[in-house]
């Protein structure tokens, strides 16, 4: 899990000591990995009695090309630049190249954020 807040070291490289313990905005959870598959989301508590819709696995998308946009298939994960494992484990992230149905894409949306997978058509060079 990593750290929420204030970094443990300082500019210099020398460690930071702690002036508090933490407080319950800083808490941070598990990421979401949303995975290619049959549709499921979680909803998640946050901040100002607000909640997260959280896409644990999607296999639709809204992807964009120009002007149009059309809901799509994902059939797979192509690359993901964040993590080279996430492409063979079928994880969406934000940025990462997915295969639809209307060709390949790049996701532009968070789904583990919003819940949905929102995509550009990138062209094959």
């Amino acid at each position: 899990m990593k750290d929420q807040g204030r970094s443990k070291r300082k500019r210099t490289g020398g460690r930071r000591k702690p002036s508090r313990n933490k407080k319950r905005y800083q808490l941070g959870r598990e990421p979401a990995a949303t995975t290619v598959g049959e549709p499921r989301f979680q909803i998640i508590d946050s901040r100002g009695n607000n909640e997260k819709l959280r896409a644990l696995s999607t296999n639709v998308a809204q992807v964009a090309d120009g002007a149009d946009v059309t809901q799509a298939d994902i059939e797979g994960v192509v690359d993901n630049p964040s993590n080279v494992n996430y492409a063979r484990r079928n994880i969406i992230t934000k940025g990462s190249i997915i295969d639809t149905s209307a060709g390949r894409a790049r996701v532009t949306s968070r789904p583990g954020q919003d819940g949905q997978v929102n995509a550009v058509v990138v062209d094959d060079e």
